[in-house]
């Protein structure tokens, strides 16, 4: 799928009314296996505090880093969505399904999805699919948000999308990447199969999720629209702002009460309603790239 810029719409930019909490990036979860160095912003594998269990439908935001010839062998996945946002290096995918990917350009048997800077790739996990999560690069490290969200209904058929969005894109704007399926909780078998996005060329997730990104130059602004105009749930949105350690230090961004966040950092942002406006600000030295997940 192409990049989808925010569409133009009557948004509210008086955000008194909002409550915005930084997560700290050394406060998070970490741990280094060596092939694996990783961040956890919600309780995962060794890592548990039940103040960070879930926030809305998202249930797992991890910064990994991978290293090289090394990476996640095959394992299962049930009844979450899961997308990897890949900020640098690539990552090859193989699954229990055996898609052809758009790699697979060796015409070898072995199907593979290998995806690089720009590109998302989604797996609704539903009834049980099995996949690996390789780095099979011989010298540089991928660098990727791998993401959890919590479906709406349980047993679903097993499926994956993609899509793709440049730097200059996301320089001209938040580039919405992942709405809600348009058929909703009661979508029929077709409705599943067709697999309509709520906001067109986006990726459809079973849940009431929106999910964008925006590479912000210092001394400029971006704003995202909650809601999009698209979501089921209008009041009380829950949307976690994060900040990729993407720059070597050098972004960060003000947000509407004046909290700034360095590289690593997310802030909780709650008690906002569809159509408000968050204004994001870059006052570091370098361009700052924001990834927003804005759920009910």
């Amino acid at each position: 799928m192409s990049a989808v810029r925010g569409a133009k719409s009557v948004m509210s930019y008086s955000l008194q009314h909002a409550t915005i909490v930084a997560r700290r990036s050394n406060e998070r979860g970490h741990a280094d296996h060596g092939w694996l160095n990783t961040y956890h912003t919600f309780s995962f594998a060794n890592y548990y505090d039940p103040k960070f269990e879930n926030f809305g439908a998202l249930r797992v935001l991890n910064e990994d880093r991978v290293a090289p010839k090394t990476g996640f062998p095959s394992h299962t996945h049930r009844n979450a969505e899961i997308f990897s946002y890949i900020i640098r290096g690539e990552l090859t995918h193989r699954d229990s399904m055996m898609g052809k990917g758009k790699a697979n350009v060796d015409n070898s048997k072995d199907f593979y999805y290998r995806i690089r800077r720009g590109d998302v790739q989604f797996t609704t996990g539903g009834s049980g699919i099995s996949h690996s999560e390789q780095n099979e690069h011989e010298s540089q490290p991928v660098h990727f948000l791998q993401i959890w969200a919590l479906p709406w209904k349980n047993g679903l058929t097993p499926r994956y999308h993609d899509f793709s969005a440049s730097d200059e894109e996301k320089r001209a704007g938040f580039v919405r990447i992942i709405s809600p399926l348009k058929a909703g909780k009661t979508a029929t078998g077709e409705q599943e199969k067709a697999a309509v996005p709520a906001i067109e060329g986006t990726i459809p997730v079973h849940a009431d999720l929106l999910m964008g990104a925006s590479i912000i130059a210092s001394g400029t602004s971006a704003v995202w629209e909650v809601g999009a105009g698209v979501v089921a749930a209008k009041v009380d949105r829950k949307v976690y702002v994060h900040l990729p350690m993407s720059n070597a230090g050098t972004s960060k961004v003000r947000l509407p009460d004046g909290t700034v966040l360095g590289e690593g950092d997310g802030a909780f942002v709650t008690q906002v309603n569809e159509g408000d406006a968050l204004k994001m600000a870059s006052v570091g030295i370098g361009e700052a790239e924001v990834v927003i997940l804005d759920s009910a």
